[in-house]
């Protein structure tokens, strides 16, 4: 076959398929063009996913006759002022966004520049283009993309449902729109009522105030300031608490130099600063904000611009993973404000279902934890007293009855026998006032109540030890009077025979004891009487997932958390009123305590204000 010269129509459209791979795509070039004019005000119409109806009315500085017969016109751009590559200071530069959605679609251009009499029009259907022509439009630009895709009607197959499409649209407008708070910016789709983000300031308050308007006041609730600098490179912006993750890496909002990306190496970075914080199948929210030379930075090696490649991605990595685990770690301990909520909504939802509770003639026999009410004849538990009390009201309807409550032993109370120390409840964790199951502490703060897991609480704490006794001067290990010897089955008790010199770094020193069997010798003095058989046990199951490729420090951290895990308070042991305010004061002091290894919330916070909408005393 011969060689031939493609004609210009049909180059457009392959260029059309690389930059417009569907309407989101082609929305995106659209509004960043109205952000490099100096918009101060962008209003997007959507219709029919972006298929039908497309349309991006500005306030910039707008087009001339001229420059609206070169705006459709291949690698003509106005965004380089000069031919170095390496300098570029706005979101695009490729020159081929116009032309190639003019040749799959029909695009319609109207602009008037500040200050001129009169605005012109020019329209490309299908890759044919109009002359241009007068047309009515104050100051500013407008954009209209009808019938996406019509020169080319395979490629509709590829595209998603309605739905699917305009919720990949409007996400492309949100992170434009997070990218750039001092603009307003009006949505107009065909599923929603309009949404309006008014212009806000281009400081953090302004960015946080961006950040609720698009994202919900929720994410600023759960979410941390950060703010970072590493050899000329600046990182800003929020950071989701732990507890406060989602399922998918969707709520990930990366910028560079104002720029939305998707980059492996940003998203990476974010993995392992919260590694030690999250499980793997949870993801953080983050709007992150790095702001570095233009010149360390090539924002062109993709065609729709949502990569980039920086001369030093190692140091972009170390700026993100120290300033996120710093903000994380010296932060005051708290978990997400939603659980709280959630439990209202429960309580409201409980209440909407018609459930009441409905005295019965006849005797009750009921279990609480709670202290009889004054007056009532009975005696009240003191402390652990195994002996239910009995309690005698009138029966419904005046009718001679009784009804019985049986106090067992379900909550530690004796803490509510000493009056909580008011400087105990101005701390963040407050006073411990009751055990409940032998599992749950009860503090009380000044303005509300904090549930803390008493066994994830712990298991942070060892942690963290653990943690620190490694990177100072290595654990203390014990020696067992008695060596221990743990059956496992063969290929496991080999893998981690293997692994003995890594183990004993952590303080587990064992030695392979015939077919199938370890000899324990040392322990982790932290681990104090932890069921050592278990232990090994666990970590003969987790060895088979250690490949070499997994760097060792990450190995000694995954073996250091199952060790905590095992050497923590259990859930069911009850605890004195000092065990528990000790418990709460190393908490306070301890990162990242706001949640156990495994990405659990160690405590749960109630406001005064949300117990009193549980009571609808709100």
């Amino acid at each position: 076959m011969p060689l031939r010269l493609l004609p210009p129509t049909l180059v457009d459209r392959i260029a059309a398929g690389e930059v417009v791979e569907r309407p989101a795509a082609a929305l995106k070039e659209i509004v960043e063009n109205a952000l490099d004019a100096g918009a101060s005000r962008i209003e997007i119409v959507i219709d029919g996913g972006g298929r039908r109806l497309m349309r991006v009315t500005d306030d910039g500085c707008g087009m001339d006759a001229d420059d609206l017969a070169l705006a459709v016109e291949r690698h003509a751009t106005s965004k380089l002022d000069s031919e170095d590559l390496l300098a570029i200071s706005t979101l695009g530069f490729r020159g081929e966004a116009l032309p190639s959605i003019g040749s799959v679609a029909r695009l319609a251009i109207t602009s008037r520049p500040r200050g001129a009499d009169s605005a012109h029009e020019i329209r490309v259907e299908g890759g044919v283009k109009s002359p241009v022509k007068p047309a009515a439009l104050g100051t500013g630009t407008r954009v209209e993309v009808r019938d996406l895709f019509f020169a080319t009607p395979a490629r509709l197959k590829f595209l998603k449902s309605e739905r699917a499409e305009t919720a990949a649209a409007v996400d492309a407008v949100r992170r434009l729109a997070l990218a750039r708070p001092e603009v307003g910016f009006t949505l107009v789709t065909d599923e929603r009522a309009p949404v309006t983000w008014p212009a806000r300031s281009a400081d953090a308050s302004g960015r946080r105030a961006r950040i609720a308007d698009v994202l919900g006041h929720e994410v600023g609730q759960n979410a941390l300031d950060i703010d970072g600098r590493r050899e000329g490179a600046r990182l800003a912006g929020l950071a989701g608490l732990p507890t406060f993750s989602k399922a998918n890496s969707l709520s990930q909002y990366l910028f560079v130099n104002g720029r939305p990306v998707r980059d492996k190496v940003l998203i990476g970075a974010i993995r392992a600063a919260y590694a030690d914080l999250l499980p793997s199948d949870r993801h953080p929210v983050t709007a992150l904000f790095l702001d570095l030379d233009p010149r360390e930075v090539d924002v062109n090696v993709h065609p729709a611009k949502t990569e980039v490649r920086f001369r030093d991605p190692g140091l972009i990595r170390a700026l993100i993973v120290r300033t996120l685990m710093d903000a994380l770690t010296t932060a005051v301990p708290r978990t997400a404000s939603t659980a709280a909520d959630r439990l209202a909504q429960f309580a409201r939802a409980e209440t909407m279902d018609g459930y009441r509770p409905q005295p019965r003639p006849g005797n009750y026999n009921w279990t609480s934890s709670w202290a009889a009410p004054e007056g009532a004849s009975a005696s009240a538990p003191d402390g652990f007293n195994e002996s239910p009390a009995r309690f005698d009201f009138g029966a419904p309807g005046g009718q001679s009855g009784a009804l019985a409550l049986d106090l067992a032993p379900q909550a530690d109370a004796r803490a509510a026998h000493l009056p909580a120390a008011p400087d105990l409840m101005e701390r963040p964790l407050g006073a411990a006032r009751a055990q409940l199951h032998e599992t749950y502490i009860i503090a009380q703060t000044s303005d509300g109540v904090v549930v803390v897991d008493q066994h994830a609480a712990h298991e942070r704490i060892v942690y963290e030890r653990l943690k620190a006794a490694m990177e100072r001067d290595g654990l203390n290990r014990q020696m067992l009077l008695v060596p221990l010897v743990v059956d496992l089955d063969p290929s496991d008790a080999a893998r981690l025979a293997e692994r003995a010199q890594a183990l004993e770094k952590l303080g587990l020193v064992l030695e392979a004891f015939g077919p199938g069997a370890l000899l324990v010798r040392e322990v982790p003095a932290l681990l104090g009487d932890a069921d050592v058989p278990a232990l090994v046990r666990e970590l003969a199951e987790h060895a088979a997932e250690w490949d070499d490729a997994l760097p060792l420090e990450r190995r000694l951290l995954h073996v250091a958390a199952t060790m905590a895990c095992h050497g923590s308070v259990r859930a069911g042991r009850r605890l004195r009123v000092e065990e528990m305010n000790a418990l709460l004061r190393e908490m306070e002091q301890t990162p990242n305590a706001a949640q156990c290894n495994h990405g659990r919330p160690t405590f749960v916070t109630l406001a005064l204000a949300d117990i009193e909408r549980l009571f609808a005393r709100r």
